[in-house]
């Protein structure tokens, strides 16, 4: 499917992020979250004759959004494969690592991917398409505790047990196989004021889980640690408190735990150092363009 990519997403912190990237003309770039190709396109823009530039999206539409362009290679893989592409390519080292963990806005516009319940489609919400598990699969299929934990930890539900049997006896009646029936069946259990936002939660921990996005941004991010040559950059716009922490854990202490090593003589063994003490967040004139940017944080650290 041919998606112009205006349309298909709107690049967040275009700017900002392709600075924290510190292009070389010459050198050699990691785009892991390609979507629309709003990064891509400007990374290449900045780039020279005999720069290279990989592409990865896992989602088979991203590719028509692919540039004409001979200094980019687009990878169909999710970017937890990273390391395992690069040896493929017979690449050991690279200058920067770009990664936008937000969900596109082509995914959020398209019912059929059933995203979110702001229109009416199937329960999947699978990037890859090709995956077996959607989440009608997780809804209809985990039991109580397995529901509880993941819309605890994944949608931070303060009532994610109330929410789990809400779900479980709903099941027992009919399946819930679309946006809409999850929506309505979860939504009077919140505030009405909160609603919508609690409702989001809901469907975030879902999308989170059915994507394993956890367990793949930690893989991503100890590939591109280790394959970043010195001086190369991370750049990582993120969205939610999750993923962030993830993000700063490395950046700040080199693993997703946060926990800092320190050798013999007290140093410590961090192999990225923060260009900034604090996260960059969108201007107010690309927040009133593009609301959807409100909760970005941008972080970029730097390879010792």
């Amino acid at each position: 499917m041919d998606i112009p990519q205006a349309t298909y997403h709107t690049p967040v912190m275009l700017k900002e992020s392709i600075d924290g990237l510190h292009i070389k003309p010459e050198g050699i770039y990691v785009d892991a979250t390609f979507g629309g190709g709003g990064h891509s396109r400007e990374i290449l823009a900045r780039m020279g004759d005999g720069g290279r530039l990989f592409a990865f999206d896992q989602d088979s539409d991203a590719q028509g959004n692919i540039p004409n362009d001979p200094r980019l290679t687009f990878v169909q893989s999710n970017f937890r494969y990273l390391g395992n592409w690069m040896r493929y390519y017979g690449v050991e080292h690279i200058d920067g690592v770009l990664a936008d963990l937000g969900v596109s806005s082509h995914h959020f516009d398209d019912g059929s991917r059933g995203f979110s319940f702001r229109q009416d489609g199937p329960l999947d919400m699978r990037m890859n398409k090709r995956a077996r598990t959607s989440a009608a699969d997780v809804v209809n299929g985990y039991d109580e505790q397995q529901l509880t934990n993941l819309l605890h930890l994944y949608g931070e539900l303060r009532n994610a047990r109330r929410v789990a049997q809400t779900i479980v006896k709903a099941r027992t009646e009919s399946p819930i196989t679309t946006t809409m029936q999850l929506a309505e069946c979860v939504k009077g259990l919140f505030p009405r004021e909160r609603e919508k936002k609690e409702v989001t939660k809901v469907f975030q921990a879902l999308r989170i889980e059915v994507n394993h996005e956890m367990d793949a941004l930690a893989e991503l991010l100890d590939s591109a640690t280790t394959l970043l040559a010195t001086g190369g950059r991370l750049v990582v716009i993120t969205y939610h408190s999750l993923e962030d922490r993830i993000v700063k854990n490395i950046m700040r202490a080199g693993n997703a735990t946060g926990v800092v090593e320190k050798d013999f003589f007290g140093r410590t063994n961090a192999p990225l150092k923060p260009m900034a003490n604090k996260p960059a967040t969108p201007s107010q004139e690309e927040l009133e363009a593009n609301p959807r940017s409100r909760s970005a944080k941008l972080r970029v650290a730097e390879k010792q």
